[in-house]
């Protein structure tokens, strides 16, 4: 392997065993990483990105066979490692120290009974001999560095009380945490708003210069390869199908498939613009308030609370989309989960057509959740790992006596996944034989099993790749055509949220500064919190 080598793939093979056989996962790939270099891996969801990541930092399932191949890693001090055979203590002192990666989903790979700076504090301790106290400290400076506000306050809250952008940066500043020669971000950005995605991009470029380290970054969203890669890797179906500088693959692929794939994600936007289909609101949001006690007296009286929801107020009407943006910790997701009830709020209403919500017992509440659903940010902790995910979307559809029998039931299950781009045989599997995209794809057919009138959808796309992207927001076009499905669309990509919104309110500290339609949102916006969203906008001129 030459010098400037870190890390030399030859001719890896990875397949699965599954009910339905043999599944080809990753098939005689080979690629180097040399010194200095982010190498981008780019393809839609099961094309075997992650696969090849997991194989090597050592963490395949054991589903997930090694055929062949070699993986060969070179440490800090020039020593070669044979990876693709080496046993557990091996990789116990490789990874941290030599090697680390932040995953796609964060909720997943944070204890969820340890507060998040023991977590990182624990990361420090295992590869380094400092003092605990030292170690404290540098724990609330890479909080700082990944720019999460309140580090104090962050490194004593549990997972669970954070938001997903949140817990993807402690997980950042985790993997950040011992210096390491080689990070794999996988799918590092996927659940962070524009701006705070722009600054862990720098973060993670300093972090190579100033390491001389190297980095591999995967993600569906070719707009984030384009500005942050030197070489990309483009994979279909376990395969390298292109790969070269980047400017040479995204100005000129020479492959169908990766022409097809730039295309769905630096095409043209759509900005057609639909008319509110009734006059009188679905859904009204009337100076709503959900606060969090932070700190309490001796004698247990709240003394300050985190005002994540602050006097919200505004109105959806039947048959458009209402997008939700602003920064991760901006109150978009403590309200989807406000106006469905799964948290109490402090105060103000609800109003569900004509109906307030606040006032429903919590036992009456069965047939309103069949008409307000919502699809969760991270789909992992929306399955149930032990159930396969035939049986989980009709599950919904048993509780709401949706079809005759179970082989209705059953079809109509087959007919969602093929809905959401899934196959019929997928029906028989479980949540861990699926990449990420193709778990969310899962809980978006899991919420329209039970027929909604109103979906919720919270960073519903954000795990997918940009052509699958594409798909399930074309889909929900026309579901909401032809059911009349309201949607409250909860993105940090703007992008995404110019193609399927009718209107968009932006969010900030709890607030909403301004509302208005798309394309006066994005032409001509007055807040200047909304002009810097904007700006932040990767490949944006």
């Amino acid at each position: 392997m030459p010098d400037q080598n870190l890390l030399q793939v030859n001719d890896l093979s990875i397949h699965f065993e599954t009910i339905q056989g043999r599944v080809q996962a990753v098939d005689g790939i080979s690629f180097s990483l040399k010194k200095g270099e982010t190498l981008g891996i780019v393809g839609e969801s099961g094309s075997g990105k992650s696969i090849t990541s997991l194989a090597i930092m050592g963490l395949l399932s054991k589903t997930a066979k090694m055929d062949r191949g070699e993986i060969v890693y070179q440490k800090k001090n020039g020593e070669m490692l044979h990876l693709e055979n080496a046993e557990p203590c091996i990789f116990q002192q490789v990874r941290g120290s030599e090697m680390a990666m932040v995953f796609q989903e964060p909720m997943t790979s944070l204890n969820p009974v340890f507060c998040c700076g023991d977590q990182v504090l624990e990361a420090i301790l295992t590869h380094q001999k400092i003092d605990k106290t030292v170690a404290k400290q540098r724990v609330i400076s890479l909080f700082q560095k990944v720019k999460l506000q309140e580090p104090e306050r962050i490194y004593k809250s549990f997972p669970h009380q954070l938001s997903g952008g949140q817990r993807q940066r402690v997980m950042i500043a985790m993997a950040l945490s011992c210096e390491p020669s080689v990070l794999i971000a996988d799918e590092p950005t996927s659940a962070l708003d524009v701006t705070i995605q722009r600054s862990i991009l720098d973060l993670i470029n300093e972090l190579k210069r100033e390491l001389d380290g190297a980095t591999i970054f995967i993600s569906h969203d070719l707009k984030v390869v384009a500005e942050i890669a030197d070489r990309v890797l483009v994979m279909q179906n376990g395969k390298i199908v292109e790969q070269g500088p980047i400017d040479q693959v995204f100005n000129h692929p020479k492959e169908e498939y990766t022409k097809r794939l730039l295309k769905d994600s630096l095409g043209q936007e759509s900005l057609q613009k639909r008319q509110k289909k009734e006059q009188q609101p679905i859904l009204q949001i009337r100076n709503l308030q959900t606060w969090f006690p932070q700190k309490k007296s001796f004698f247990g009286k709240t003394l300050q609370h985190v005002k994540a929801v602050d006097g919200v107020s505004f109105e959806v009407f039947e048959g458009e989309t209402l997008g939700l943006v602003g920064e991760s910790g901006s109150g978009k997701t403590t309200l989807g989960r406000t106006l469905l009830h799964l948290q109490k709020p402090t105060g103000g209403e609800v109003i569900y057509n004509g109906q307030s919500l606040l006032e429903v017992p919590d036992n009456e509440w069965k047939s309103i959740r069949r008409d307000l659903q919502i699809i969760f940010q991270d789909p992992y902790s929306s399955l149930n790992p032990r159930q396969m995910v035939g049986p989980a979307i009709m599950e919904p559809m048993k509780v709401h006596g949706i079809g005759n029998n179970e082989q209705q039931r059953k079809q109509q299950a087959k007919e969602l996944l093929l809905k959401v781009g899934l196959e019929e045989a997928h029906f028989w599997r479980f949540p861990k034989e699926f990449s990420g995209g193709q778990r969310q794809r899962i809980c978006i057919a899991k919420a329209l099993a039970v027929r909604p009138r109103i979906i919720i959808c919270d960073e519903c796309v954000s795990a997918l790749d940009v052509t699958v992207q594409a798909k399930i927001l074309a889909l929900l076009k026309q579901l909401q055509a032809e059911e009349k499905l309201t949607y409250l669309f909860i993105s940090h990509d703007l992008s995404v949220i110019r193609q399927i919104s009718d209107r968009v309110a932006v969010m900030q500290a709890g607030r909403i500064v301004e509302l208005e339609e798309v394309t006066a949102i994005y032409n001509n916006p007055k807040n200047d919190y909304t002009r810097q969203l904007i700006e932040a906008i990767p490949g944006r001129k």
